[in-house]
């Protein structure tokens, strides 16, 4: 046999690259060590990750103001974003500058009541042969909130909190400014063919988070003056503390109105049984309205999210990422909801194109 026909014949061995077997084998190879340092790089990068994440709910926040103050203004949406921030930090500035004296000094008595009606209710459990004591009760919630994740450790420190406060402000604010700009630079890192597709995910994620963002903004307006309003009107002591806490609280879906609850039936029974029974009926009046009525009305029909996913987003986030994380859960968990159901549609449209053009063929 010549050399020529030889070179014909014979094919690529196992150990060289052109092999097709090896090509395959590298690139499952690749794809493996990808993920691993793609797994790595968010485990070691959890605190900017998690502070870029919460600057993107804070710029769809300020835009959706700016596009509800358009519809009233017809003014630049530069001049319309400001607005937004000058009434924001104004609100702010003027609840604190009002109520700030009276409610360090209802903060300082409110943690004497907490300690002293954790301390009754471990004797009662005692009482009743539970052998648990207050002291375990309060090793119980150090230990809770020392089991968060990396991000709650970068900022414990008041230096710490604000600092990420402010660089987390600082860039919501250059992406509400222009966020098409910011969608645009995205998309060019992207093929020709998939940018339509991010697009039109960007656009429903922006207006899912919008929709989510402004339900969650009603429901604390709604829960902190309506709690603050019905308990000053019940007697029931420190009730400007409490609106402003379960308004705060709000914010977290499922376990914010069970942290709420608790401090508000805490301080309702402090002042006696009638008035511990008078707020944790405030309590479920405030609850149930915002549930069955805010909820529903506002954020569930963009978002249809179901409280148990919610909540399991919510221990999972809480224990990698810290507070930030058990803040940030609900619209994590909405922007892989609308990605997913987007990327279905797409699929299924794909099959049916196939399907159309198949009987052509």
């Amino acid at each position: 046999m010549s050399d020529t026909n030889r070179q014909h014949v014979e094919e690529p061995g196992p150990s060289e690259v052109r092999s097709p077997l090896v090509s395959h084998e590298l690139q499952r190879a690749g794809v493996w060590f990808a993920l691993a340092i793609a797994i790595a790089m968010v485990v070691l990068l959890a605190q900017p990750l998690m502070l870029i994440m919460g600057a993107l709910v804070l710029a769809t926040m300020m835009d959706g103001g700016t596009r509800l103050l358009g519809r009233v203004l017809p003014i630049s949406r530069g001049w319309r974003l400001t607005i937004v921030l000058l009434g924001a930090v104004a609100f702010m500035a003027y609840t604190f500058y009002l109520t700030g004296s009276s409610l360090a000094a209802q903060a300082q008595a409110m943690r004497t009541i907490v300690e002293a009606q954790v301390a009754r209710v471990g004797g009662w459990m005692q009482q009743l042969g539970i052998s648990t004591t207050p002291d375990d009760l309060k090793s119980l919630a150090s230990q809770a909130m020392s089991s968060m994740g990396r991000v709650t450790a970068a900022v414990g420190t008041a230096v710490g909190a604000v600092t990420s406060g402010v660089m987390m402000l600082v860039l919501a604010i250059f992406i509400a400014v222009e966020p098409k700009l910011y969608e645009r630079g995205v998309a060019w890192m992207l093929p020709m063919e998939k940018r339509a597709h991010f697009y039109a995910i960007a656009d429903k994620m922006g207006w899912t988070l919008r929709r989510l963002m402004f339900g969650r903004l009603i429901g604390m307006a709604v829960e902190g003056v309506g709690t603050w309003l019905l308990l000053w009107a019940g007697g029931v002591p420190m009730a400007g503390l409490l609106g402003i806490l379960t308004g705060l609280f709000a914010f977290l879906p499922n376990i914010g109105s069970i942290i709420s609850g608790v401090l508000i039936i805490l301080v309702g029974f402090s002042g006696g049984t009638d008035t511990g029974l008078y707020a944790f009926g405030v309590y479920l009046a405030v609850q149930v309205i915002d549930g069955y009525l805010i909820v529903p009305m506002v954020a569930k029909r963009a978002t249809d999210l179901a409280p148990a996913l919610v909540l399991a987003a919510q221990i999972l986030f809480g224990a990698l990422f810290g507070l930030m994380g058990l803040f940030l859960a609900d619209p994590i968990v909405a922007m892989i909801k609308v990605y997913l159901e987007e990327r279905s549609k797409a699929l299924k449209g794909r099959a049916k194109d196939g399907a159309k053009a198949e009987p052509g063929v």
